[in-house]
C-alpha cells in the first residue's frame, strides 16, 4: 500500500466536509499540475493518505482511503487531468501542524517540505509512521 498527502483549503473543502461525505466519499478533482496528476495515476484502491488543511490551520488532521482509482476529471476542459475518489477513515487524535513537521529532523525530506505547493504528494512508509506517532495514533 502506498501513502499520500492531500492538501485542501478548509474554506473550500474541510476535513469536516470529508467526514460528512461518509462511506460514499467524494472525488478529488481540480488538480492541474502534471506531477500531481502522476501521483493520482499511481494511486490504487485501498491506498491511504493524510488529509492536510492548507493555508488555514496548516495541519494534518485525518486519514483518507482511495475508493476509486484515477478517471477523467470532468471539470478539466482539456481532458488531460484525472481525479480519484477518497473517503474519510479516521480523524487523527492530535493534528500534526506544519511547524511540528518542520521541527522533526526525520521529516526534512518529506514532500510537504520540498514541494509545498503540490496539492497531492507521496508519503514514504517511514514518514507515515513518524506522523502517526506524532499524532498519537500509533
Amino acid at each position: 500500500m502506498a501513502h499520500w498527502l492531500y492538501k485542501s483549503e478548509p474554506f473550500k473543502w474541510s476535513w469536516q466536509n470529508q467526514l460528512d461525505a461518509g462511506a460514499k466519499g467524494t472525488h478529488w478533482d481540480g488538480v492541474r499540475n502534471h506531477l500531481a496528476k502522476q501521483q493520482l495515476l499511481a494511486m490504487k484502491l485501498g491506498d491511504r493518505g493524510f488529509f492536510y488543511h492548507s493555508n488555514e490551520g496548516k495541519e494534518i488532521v485525518g486519514i483518507v482511503e482511495v475508493i476509486r482509482e484515477a478517471y477523467p476529471d470532468p471539470s478539466d476542459p482539456s481532458g488531460k487531468f484525472v481525479m480519484v475518489d477518497i473517503k474519510a477513515v479516521e480523524s487523527l487524535p492530535k493534528p500534526v501542524t506544519l511547524a511540528d513537521v518542520k521541527a522533526e529532523p526525520r521529516l526534512s525530506e518529506m514532500a510537504l517540505m520540498r514541494f509545498s505547493r503540490l496539492s497531492v504528494q507521496p508519503v514514504t512508509d517511514e514518514e507515515w509512521d513518524i506522523v502517526l506517532s506524532m499524532a498519537g495514533a500509533k
